[in-house]
């Protein structure tokens, strides 16, 4: 180690990186709605064709459910969610028979639940804390920004190691720049995530909610993920925050939560979903 730093010139080290952050930062910046600053390189409009374009592909890989029962249940929880979004228009919804305990929502107005959740979403609120969830990272256009700052990220490392590779022929600092990479997916690209999935929480939240839904139920949901297990990852290089993490974040803000819930309550709103 001590050979490697004497050897290493720092003044290199730090001109590959400067490259690197003025390509990430040269690309037009957008503010999520908790004021989260994200890139937003691409039309809305063709976020929407992928989305249902991979959607469509979904359908043909993996069999939507003939459970009728399921199917009028998860339904039934979508639109109470979808009722309450700022833009009013037609989901859709559709079950997959597959055990893996997930759900997404894409652009194109696209929700998918797999089967596999509803082993451990146990009622009608911790099914609606994971789709509301989902549907925050639509709202909050985490898509784009995902896809932006992988495209942005992916420029930039090709930039900084044509540069770094042109002006050295050290080993040690050519294998340092083919780390760089990694570098950048460790020390950008994974908490860039893990900052989409936290606020996604802090979204879907108040969606499930304003929709009547239990808020509580969004941290004994998380406590059921726990028990099922996950990814066995520590959390800093994880896209998605730890169980406990999620918890804290979302017990902090139940109060306000519950109140939007009562305010749902007077005002009609009280999801009867039943499998």
């Amino acid at each position: 180690m001590k050979t490697y730093l004497k050897t290493y010139s720092p003044i290199k080290l730090k001109t590959v990186f400067a490259t690197v952050a003025l390509c990430l930062g040269a690309y037009a910046c957008a503010t999520s709605p908790t004021g989260i600053m994200q890139l937003k390189l691409f039309p809305d409009e063709q976020m929407n064709q992928m989305g249902i374009a991979a959607y469509s592909e979904m359908k043909k890989q993996t069999p939507v459910t003939q459970d009728g029962k399921t199917s009028r249940y998860v339904n039934c929880i979508a639109d109470a969610i979808i009722a309450v979004l700022p833009e009013k228009a037609e989901w859709e919804v559709n079950v997959f028979a597959d055990d893996q305990v997930n759900a997404f929502a894409l652009p194109g107005r696209k929700i998918g639940v797999y089967t596999g959740l509803l082993k451990v979403a146990n009622n009608q609120s911790q099914l609606a804390a994971v789709m509301g969830h989902e549907v925050a990272h639509v709202l909050a256009d985490h898509g784009n920004a995902r896809v932006s700052a992988n495209y942005a990220a992916q420029a930039g490392v090709t930039i900084a190691t044509i540069i770094g590779m042109a002006s050295t022929n050290d080993p040690q600092e050519r294998q340092l720049l083919g780390l760089l990479g990694v570098g950048v997916q460790v020390g950008a690209l994974l908490p860039y995530g893990r900052a989409q999935e936290s606020e996604a929480d802090i979204i879907g939240l108040e969606l499930m909610a304003k929709a009547g839904f239990d808020p509580r139920q969004s941290v004994i949901l998380w406590q059921n993920m726990a028990k099922a297990g996950g990814s066995s990852s520590p959390e800093f290089l994880s896209t998605h925050p730890s169980s406990n993490t999620r918890i804290k974040n979302l017990s902090a803000r139940m109060n306000k939560a519950v109140a939007w819930q009562q305010q749902a309550h007077a005002n009609g709103r009280k999801p009867q979903c039943r499998r």
